[in-house]
């Protein structure tokens, strides 16, 4: 889940499964070149020449998780305020230049880092990197900037999280299965932490956080090398390190039982989720246990064919499922199932039907011929999903900031080979057992259902 400044608005045939897996193989075999400025920023530069365009990211190694009760929040927030200006751009400026010069930029706020991009001709990457380089260090922070855009945010969390009941279900979830660690907090922060921001808050966070050394540049596409190198001497070299502090350890409280919440909102339909603690490849003391729960994901919602598709939702047992498990977290994450009933079904049958799959994962090994399938349609949605160069810069940014090798989803195919169906039944027998579930389920309170409209142009 991740917190966006705007909003920019199956299965695979055999023959586009090869093709994929070929491209694929020739992204990665282009030239990646990577280097550290003296002052501690890390540099990751990949050529891709298909077309002249380049995207530059800047990721700086903080997010929600580093956050603590009563500043909950801050990161986010600290991205509205860099599109407020510096000393010597004005409020909006940045993106004006961007628009003009024909490209995009956008930003994104996460648990474990934030991270800034542009989209541009690479004729433009220089003026990129200018620009990018004076507000890592130079925002206008001021009072009247932070007071307007509170509020901003305060306003965002109301339309997206509180006036949204299956939001706000997924973010109670959360916090009942992660009660100690940061993860129990929501990116956007808790609405009464973000009324009681200050602005010394913002500019403290800015200064312990925003340095070149807890940052990595990332630059993809039509572009050289040695002369990226150059500019990113020339304009982020120019920045002193800051001695970072790591934040205080918050170790997660084992859990001992099954954990339960409740919700009653405004809504027709009720919801379930359930989760369970699994290990991610920054946790994973075994990274194969990892590739084996996202075979397993994909097994039971990779595509259209796949089990709680297949089984429950076209057979009318479930008006809706779905099950995710993401991979890349720096702490410990959940593999997550999610469904709707029928009408007139209950909540508890719902879990029932769900159980039933889990434990059909436990005691029965999948067939070869469908467990080939999966295998190769997660193979292929995750080369398409590579695609871009955005797709690219995304990655690589984000395997730095976790501290992954750069190569990891180069190899993510030959890890993904390596699992076997008994490795899929192991991992579900270590990880879905019932006493270390955790429940939410959401139920109409007869309340109006209707919603009031997002605000138009909303900053995120």
């Amino acid at each position: 889940m991740t917190a966006t400044r705007r909003h920019f608005n199956q299965a695979w045939w055999f023959l586009g499964w090869l093709s994929a897996i070929w491209l694929f193989s020739s992204l990665a075999q282009a030239s990646l070149h990577t280097a550290e400025l003296d002052n501690g920023m890390r540099v990751i530069i990949k050529e891709d020449h298909r077309s002249p365009v380049a995207v530059q990211q800047v990721w700086y190694r903080v997010g929600s998780n580093f956050e603590h009760s009563g500043r909950t929040g801050l990161s986010h927030m600290l991205e509205h305020m860099m599109f407020k200006g510096t000393k010597t751009r004005g409020p909006g400026e940045f993106s004006d230049i961007v628009s003009r010069l024909g490209g995009q930029d956008n930003a994104f706020t996460s648990r474990d880092y934030t991270a800034y991009y542009q989209v541009i001709g690479a004729q433009h990457l220089e003026t990129m990197m200018a620009l990018e380089a004076d507000r890592m260090r130079n925002i206008d922070i001021s009072d009247e900037h932070f007071q307007t855009e509170r509020d901003v945010v305060a306003e965002e969390r109301r339309w997206r999280t509180e006036d949204r009941p299956s939001s706000k279900l997924y973010e109670l979830f959360r916090a009942t299965a992660f009660i100690n660690s940061p993860q129990h907090h929501p990116v956007i922060g808790w609405m009464s932490d973000i009324q009681n921001w200050t602005l010394e808050d913002v500019q403290a966070w800015y200064k312990r956080w925003y340095a070149p050394n807890n940052a990595t540049l990332v630059v993809v596409g039509d572009v050289d090398p040695e002369q990226v190198l150059d500019w990113a001497q020339t304009y982020y070299g120019q920045h002193a390190p800051e001695t970072i502090e790591p934040p205080k350890p918050q170790v997660e409280m084992p859990q001992n039982g099954e954990r339960r919440m409740t919700l009653k909102a405004a809504t027709h339909t009720p919801e379930l989720l359930m989760g369970f603690h699994v290990p991610s490849l920054v946790t994973a003391k075994d990274a194969s246990e990892v590739y084996a729960l996202a075979v397993l994901n994909h097994i039971l919602d990779g595509d259209d064919s796949a089990r709680l598709t297949t089984e429950l939702v076209n057979q009318s047992k479930l008006n809706s499922a779905a099950s995710w498990y993401d991979s890349t977290s720096r702490w410990e994450s959940l593999f997550t199932l999610n469904a709707t009933p029928k009408q007139g079904q209950s909540l508890d049958e719902v879990e029932q039907l769900l159980w039933a799959q889990i434990e059909r994962l436990k005691t029965e090994l999948i067939s070869e011929t469908d467990f080939q399938r999966v295998l190769a349609q997660a193979e292929a949605q995750h080369v398409y999903h590579q695609d871009s160069i955005q797709a690219q810069a995304r990655l690589l940014g984000m395997l730095a900031s976790l501290n992954l090798p750069l190569d990891t989803y180069d190899n993510w195919a030959k890890n993904l080979r390596q699992v076997t169906p008994e490795d899929v039944r192991a991992v579900a027998r270590k990880y879905l057992k019932a006493d270390k579930a955790t429940y939410a389920h959401l139920y109409p309170n007869g309340e109006d259902v209707s919603r009031k409209a997002p605000p138009a142009g909303g900053m995120h």
